[in-house]
């Protein structure tokens, strides 16, 4: 068994090299899994009990190497403002539960290798993971930061036809090269040809390179229709660990009101805030008495200096209510509830306000996983942190216009790494993604290079220009190819100016979506109709 572990290890060393942010090592992800299946095929052919068991733990085994190589900068951002028992608690969410997710996928394909042929058996393999990471999409423990189909954002040239099937194909991509590659060198090594060495080949060649082929004519034949739009992000570089309670709220205000003037344009049509970039120094703001704080009038003579000018900007707000009118909302006593929110919100000349409340929110950090099950560990949670307890949340994204008709996608965070989440974005109007974010509680880890990659995804199955600002990160602009136009330094105060091209017309992802996975679940479902059937 050493040596098999030494193989699901190889597999672990190999995906995580091939992991973003490693530049060119991407497409090692087609020969990744190659050490794994060898070692899972030495145990389906060996003289050994407790085979299902075994399968299990090597595949366990590679995804917990692999995951915490490729996102061990969840703890360091946990650690640094919880107790470390908290933080690896947290931690294990990511760390742990998608390579427990794993095991059970190979071990389903072990029992259809009992009962069916290989062939069979790898399109039940295949369809297992892409319900793995169907489920890991939207389940309350959902993080699909380590989806296989992300690991070409660096490699965006050779995906795409992303624009056709969204991260999923290249996840199938990926499988299917693993699958050829593992028959052709184990029937050489075994001597064995129960498919044709030349063919194996042959079909190893033509699915590496006619999508590839595909997508770097996509790419050089693509060109934007010309809709300009000047966009300004700010980054204002506020440490996130001092930047509630410690610098004053009007401070803040006043850098990214500076930063902003530094390069607009008269012509400026957005200016782009980082996540929770307003805010007041009792912690939030009340939507409805918005208005009448200081920072609203501050931006709207900011803005008399731009005609269709708006700000977009990350907000941390709440609401009033005198009922528990939501699951999250907090009793403060006297017959008042408090819902606090991670939210966007568009301030323009008008007197009009429009918000959106982050939909996505991070497990165990912004929102307690099945809440109702374990509400009563809602005194904990809220005891290391307090936004712990629950953000709100509204149940589907909403698009902000500006008055001269303008749609933006106001993506907070962590929502950018969900493809189909961000293409209702578009489906309702939205002509380009603004992403706000605050990057700075990962430190200078490869946290903050991979969310900015995973914006290239994006803007290729939506072909929209993602314009990116992050308080403490990396901001930016990235075309509709995907192509990263500008972008700033780590921990740096910076604002970018850019003139975007809007879009309006759809991508066949942006108006069908995940299609390609519901239809290679299908073919998984019925996969397990013949297994259960011959049983």
């Amino acid at each position: 068994m050493k040596n098999h572990y030494f193989l699901a290890f190889l597999s672990a060393v190999i995906l995580w090299l091939a992991w973003p942010p490693i530049p060119y090592s991407s497409p090692s992800l087609f020969v990744g899994f190659v050490p794994l299946l060898f070692a899972i095929e030495q145990v389906i052919r060996g003289d050994y009990s407790g085979k299902g068991k075994k399968i299990f733990w090597l595949a366990f085994f590679t995804g917990f190497v692999w995951n915490t190589a490729s996102i061990y900068w969840v703890y360091h951002a946990m650690n640094a403002y919880l107790p470390s028992y908290v933080s690896l608690l947290i931690s294990l969410i990511p760390f742990g539960l998608a390579p427990l997710l794993m095991g059970l996928v190979f071990r389903l394909y072990y029992q259809f290798r009992k009962k069916m042929a290989i062939g069979y058996s790898f399109i039940g393999l295949v369809s297992f993971w892409l319900g793995y990471e169907f489920l890991h999409q939207w389940w309350d423990l959902a993080f699909p930061w380590m989806t296989l189909g992300n690991g070409f954002a660096n490699f965006h040239q050779l995906i795409q036809w992303y624009s056709f099937t969204g991260v999923f194909g290249g996840t199938i991509w990926i499988w299917v090269v693993n699958l050829l590659v593992f028959l052709l060198v184990w029937q050489s090594r075994e001597k064995i040809a129960v498919f044709s060495s030349k063919k194996l080949s042959f079909a190893i060649a033509a699915t590496l390179v006619i999508p590839a082929m595909v997508s770097v004519i996509q790419y050089s034949s693509y060109e934007e229709h010309t809709n300009p739009s000047e966009v300004v992000v700010v980054q204002p570089n506020i440490d996130p660990y001092g930047k509630f309670g410690f610098i004053p709220a009007s401070e803040q205000l006043t850098t990214l009101l500076e930063l902003s003037a530094g390069v607009a344009k008269p012509n400026t049509e957005f200016f782009i805030w980082p996540e929770t970039a307003l805010s007041s120094d009792r912690g939030g703001i009340d939507e409805e008495q918005f208005r009448a704080y200081p920072a609203y009038e501050r931006v709207t003579d900011f803005l008399d200096d731009y005609k269709n000018g708006n700000v977009l900007s990350g907000i941390e707000s709440y609401q009033i209510y005198n009922y528990a009118k939501t699951v999250t909302a907090r009793d403060y006593g006297n017959g008042v509830f408090l819902d606090p929110f991670n939210a966007a919100v568009l301030i323009d000349q008008s007197s009009k306000l429009q918000f959106y409340h982050k939909s996505k929110l991070v497990p165990g950090v912004e929102q307690l996983p099945f809440g109702n099950a374990l509400s009563f560990m809602k005194p904990l949670f809220a005891h290391f942190g307090g936004s712990t307890g629950g953000y709100g949340s509204q149940p589907e994204p909403s698009v902000f216009y500006s008055q001269s008709g303008i749609g933006a996608a106001p993506v907070i965070c962590y929502e950018s790494i969900w493809g189909d989440y961000v293409a209702e974005y578009i489906r309702k109007g939205a002509q380009f993604i603004a992403i706000v974010t605050n990057d700075g509680w990962w430190g200078n880890t490869s946290g903050k290079d991979q969310h900015l990659l995973y914006a290239k995804l994006r803007a290729i199955e939506n072909r929209r220009w993602v314009a990116r600002s992050a308080n403490t990160g990396i901001s930016g602009f990235i075309n509709q190819r995907g192509d990263i136009v500008q972008q700033t330094s780590w921990w740096t105060p910076a604002a970018l100016s850019q003139e975007i091209n809007l879009n309006e017309e759809l991508t066949f992802y942006t108006k069908y979506g995940d299609l390609v996975l519901f239809l290679a679940l299908a073919g998984g479902l019925f996969s397990g109709y013949l297994l259960f059937r011959r049983n």
